[in-house]
């Protein structure tokens, strides 16, 4: 086999090496968030009904139990970039925000199945009309320096998986058009940029090489299903620079009979005995807990914890290691923490280290646990709010009937009802929502619900004994 062979065998290896690890991050000048920032999500349905933004607050939650925060939802189904303009002084800078994201796209590029000949055109028309609102947004973006930006690049139109609905071709291109300018605006103003249109197409297609049907954006190959969504907020925290951090990582040398290592963590109160080692244990973080309860856009709808084949997150950022060095390899040992037994490892395993983020038993899981369903809770409130504003912008708003919620406007709303399906399904909240000491009755319970995540995130000190079985 001659050199050059040789060469083009390596160039195809690291390719494929390079295929099969994590999705790259394509992102500029994008810091993690700090105490005190109020983050608003501006976007279309993907965002509006979408649960990336919330994942992504479940990681502060949880990894940065000090760092309090908020992020509002301001997405609503349908928008293009016209729309978007029209809200941007109601739904984002009146909430006064340190931060703002913005994307769009999916709808701007429409939804016809054109023939080949007359594709290119039809998206060439309306890119260049998107463009021309995002030009105005631009300005008005620019209107309020003290409110930092990222772009985020819209999640893409999936055209190549095999699922029953026909897709529509070059309609993803179209996007990557309204990316490539969106990339444009945030270098020239020096705002943030994140993709997720390369990031969920790589594993799109990554999935397809081996089942033909997969896709995350199943089944109108546009809206992410769960899994999408949290490598969305993968990729969102990737861009922040904060994959490796740790919750906790503890070596202890049973030898030694001393502590090794506390990273993110103490550790006091340390005895060991021939069969017993007994320490007082305090994480400053808490693993982050997924949910496994399938849901989201996707039918069949697949769970947040799905995405768990798709990307490296739990090495990546849910790592609480515990390790005791020292042990005889082949020997079984027993796990009690607060005198809960969690489980059994060979002496050899422990001293690799134990991944207790991966155990759901744990006292510290459990109450990870209990704030990801208080913030499960927070999101289910938000979205009877977004579907009341799109309600408001999106039919209310074109009849110039926007805030007008009297007795008259619900009569048209239940007629139209009838042949809006999306109108229908909104009504029985919209009902509740239009009277305003609803609303601010549900903004007081997130509130509420936000105090309260940020009392129970709080890590708290527990008692390990670890004790030789055999």
């Amino acid at each position: 086999m001659n050199q050059f062979c040789l060469f083009r065998i390596f160039v195809c290896c690291f390719l494929l090496s390079l295929f099969f690890t994590s999705p790259p991050v394509a992102a500029q000048q994008v810091l993690p968030f700090k105490s005190g920032d109020k983050i608003v999500f501006m976007g279309n349905s993907i965002t509006d009904g979408g649960h990336y933004h919330s994942y992504i607050w479940l990681y502060y939650m949880t990894h940065f139990p000090g760092t309090r925060i908020e992020i509002i939802n301001a997405g609503i189904g349908g928008d293009v970039c016209r729309q978007m303009l029209e809200r941007l002084d109601d739904e984002v800078f009146s909430k006064k925000p340190s931060i703002m994201t913005f994307t769009f796209g999916m709808n701007d590029t429409g939804y016809q199945n054109y023939p080949p000949a007359k594709a290119d055109s039809v998206y060439a028309a309306k890119v260049a009309e998107s463009l021309k609102y995002f030009k105005l947004i631009e300005a008005e973006l620019n209107k309020h320096p003290e409110v930092k930006k990222i772009m985020l690049a819209s999640p893409p139109y999936d055209e190549t998986s095999k699922i029953k609905s026909t897709p529509l071709l070059k309609k993803n291109a179209a996007i990557l058009t309204l990316i490539a300018e969106q990339r444009n605006a945030a270098k020239r103003n020096g705002w943030g940029f994140i993709d997720f249109n390369s990031t969920l197409l790589l594993i799109n297609q990554r999935g397809q090489q081996t089942d033909s049907t997969f896709t995350m954006e199943s089944p109108d190959r546009i809206h992410p299903s769960n899994d999408g969504q949290m490598v969305m907020a993968y990729t969102f925290l990737n861009a922040q620079g904060l994959a490796g951090q740790k919750v906790a990582d503890a070596v202890i040398n049973s030898k030694g009979k001393k502590t090794e290592k506390c990273d993110n963590c103490s550790l006091a109160n340390l005895v060991i005995n021939k069969n017993l080692i007994s320490f007082d244990y305090l994480a400053h973080s808490l693993p982050y807990p997924l949910d496994t309860i399938p849901g989201g856009f996707g039918r069949p709808a697949k769970s947040q914890a799905d995405a768990l084949k798709l990307i490296s997150f739990t090495d990546d950022y849910n790592q609480e290691i515990v390790a005791v060095k020292g042990l005889k390899d082949t020997s079984a040992y027993s796990v009690t923490i607060d005198k809960k037994a969690i489980g059994q490892w060979s002496g050899a395993d422990l001293g690799k280290g134990v991944n207790l983020a991966l155990v759901t038993s744990t006292p510290q899981y459990q109450q990870a646990l209990a704030v990801m369903q208080l913030n499960e809770e927070r999101w289910a409130i938000e979205r009877r709010l977004r579907e009341y504003y799109w309600l408001q912008y999106s039919i209310l708003k074109p009849k110039g009937l926007l805030f007008n919620d009297t007795e008259s406007t619900m009569d048209s709303l239940q007629k139209y009802a009838k042949k809006d399906f999306f109108v229908a399904v909104t009504i029985p909240t919209y009902q509740k929502a239009r009277f305003k000491v609803v609303r601010d009755a549900w903004k007081k319970e997130m509130e509420l619900l936000t105090d309260e995540i940020y009392k129970v995130n709080q890590p708290t000190l527990h008692h390990f004994e670890i004790t030789l079985v055999n």
